[in-house]
């Protein structure tokens, strides 16, 4: 495999698989093969013309579309450019976008045509409009809009950047407020984990020079685009889906012969439920690294008979650079004591339990989880006092509750910050909340996770209504589509005279839940 260890930006990584594997296939979707070679100057013509239409160190380039070799080329050419990359959830609607693109201050929006009239939507509440370039993946060279828009290219070659600390993506995530916050990476944050196994000769996560790796998890989530980079770093060959199916996964890992993949327990099931899956299908895949929720105990023995690779689990957050924490293959035996853990820290890595008062507590003690890890994001943009509360003195708070046990494996408990879990999706109750209140029946809402079979955890709202009005669940579901992503609209209601509150006011979710999570080992799934 080709040394890179000494580099630390992608696009130096990139510039070197370049010259020693040209003709490799960097990145595959559908029918087209995109090689390093390719990739480089391809992204490298991007950059030069986004530095001719005014782009420079920091400008915010948003993507909105589906997973294709297009999303890979801009994300290069950002980085050469200096830009930042700001990819989008494709399944938001106006009122989502708009509000991404006027708070990161984008510049250049890239648009797949099936969203077009989304985005231009959202830009005509923009006070001043972004270039707006269309892209279209399965045309000859992006299709004519965006070849036109390369024309202006000059010459030139690309200078591969230096600066591991350059942000190069915003990752949008939301929070208590209801509004998504950006979340600002730099290079660095996707060759930590890499550089710490690397250094304890590990091979928790481990890319071998023949690997071909399936991108289960969209590049918009933090877990997609992560390992998406772990596998261009290492020079290996990309699948890349452009909407994740069950029976497409399956194709896919048959055709391409692919060896290691990056999912969520959902798509586990999904793929295991179709009748293709055999094991046949699966006889290529050495590893399969899984995060967003543990995996079900039932769920994993299916997977050790009928897929019968390792398997390994990695935690952590948009702010943590996706994993801080990994449950490698060894502790993935069923009924093994660690299968509930979330897993230990990477070499360099650490973790603390703190109280309130953020004092550490002891093996065994329930608090907040607290990273100290070489990968955290640079900020929230344009937020710096929410970023001081988040990023202290080097440690990140989580917001979730856990413990450690002797030996320092984490085990999760619950969420602090309330957050739904849906087939890996993070929702946020207050953005729902902050959508239901505008239903004139509804005078407050409160929304909760609960337990699902299938997706790990489904949207339930609590809603109180104004005296003498009615809801049905239909109609609310109904008024909500437009103003919010179908994966986060409720998916079943309750209705209350008032909504539990304790002294201060605050609204008492734990005591919502209950009833719902009565019997399950984990407050979380």
């Amino acid at each position: 495999m080709t040394d890179i260890r000494e580099l630390a930006t992608i696009d130096a990584v990139l510039a070197r698989h370049a010259e020693h594997r040209p003709d490799r296939d960097a990145v595959r979707c559908e029918e087209r093969a995109v090689t390093y070679a390719q990739l480089l100057g391809r992204s490298a013509r991007v950059a030069r013309a986004l530095v001719a239409d005014g782009a420079g160190p920091g400008t915010r380039v948003l993507y909105l579309g589906q997973e294709s070799e297009y999303f890979y080329i801009l994300l290069y050419a950002c980085a050469q450019a200096g830009a930042v990359l700001v990819p989008v959830n494709w399944r938001l609607v106006v009122p989502e976008v708009e509000h991404i693109l006027s708070d990161s201050q984008a510049r250049f929006i890239f648009v797949e045509p099936d969203h077009a009239e989304v985005v231009g939507s959202a830009v005509a509440g923009l006070a001043s409009a972004p270039v707006t370039v269309p892209v279209a993946a399965g045309e000859p060279d992006g299709g004519p809009a965006f070849a036109a828009w390369l024309e202006q290219t000059p010459p030139g070659d690309p200078v591969p950047s230096a600066d591991t600390e350059a942000p190069l993506v915003q990752m949008y995530t939301s929070g208590t407020t209801g509004l998504p916050k950006g979340v600002v990476l730099a290079h660095r944050t996707f060759f930590q984990v890499r550089d710490a196994l690397a250094g304890a000769g590990l091979d928790w996560i481990d890319f071998r020079d023949t690997d071909v790796s399936l991108i289960g998890v969209p590049g918009f989530h933090i877990g997609g685009l992560w390992w998406a980079l772990q596998g261009l770093n290492a020079g290996v060959t990309n699948v890349s889906l452009r909407m994740f199916t069950g029976s497409d996964a399956l194709a896919h890992v048959r055709d391409h012969r692919v060896t290691v993949a990056c999912v969520v327990p959902a798509m586990l099931r999904l793929m295991l439920s179709e009748r293709a899956a055999t094991q046949e299908v699966f006889a290529s895949l050495r590893k399969v690294v899984y995060g967003g929720s543990p995996i079900g105990e039932a769920l994993l023995e299916e997977c050790l008979e009928r897929i019968g690779c390792e398997f390994a689990q990695i935690y952590g957050l948009t702010e943590s650079g996706n994993t801080a924490v990994c449950l490698p293959p060894a502790e993935h035996v069923v009924g093994g004591p660690r299968l509930a853990a979330a897993g230990r820290p990477y070499p360099g890595f650490v973790l603390e339990i703190r109280d309130d008062g953020g004092k550490p507590l002891p093996a065994g003690g329930i608090g907040e989880v607290w990273i100290r890890t070489p990968a955290h994001m640079v900020e929230y943009w344009r937020l710096p006092a929410t970023t001081e509360q988040t990023l202290v003195d080097g440690w990140l708070r989580t917001g979730d509750a856990g413990y450690l046990d002797e030996e320092g494996f984490l085990f999760i408990c619950d969420r602090i910050k309330d957050t739904i879990i849906v087939a890996g999706e993070n929702v946020y109750p207050a953005e729902i909340e902050n959508v239901l209140s505008r239903h004139e029946a509804v005078v407050e809402a409160a929304v909760v996770g609960i337990p699902d079979r299938r997706w790990g955890e489904a949207v339930h709202a609590f809603v109180v209504l104004a005296s003498g009005a009615t809801a049905s669940g239909r109609e609310l579901m109904l008024f909500q589509r437009g103003r919010l992503a179908d994966f986060k609209i409720p998916t079943s209601y309750s209705y209350l005279d008032r909504l539990p509150r304790n002294a201060s006011g605050k609204i008492l979710r734990r005591e919502l839940r209950e009833t719902f999570w009565q019997g399950e080992t984990r407050q979380v799934n």
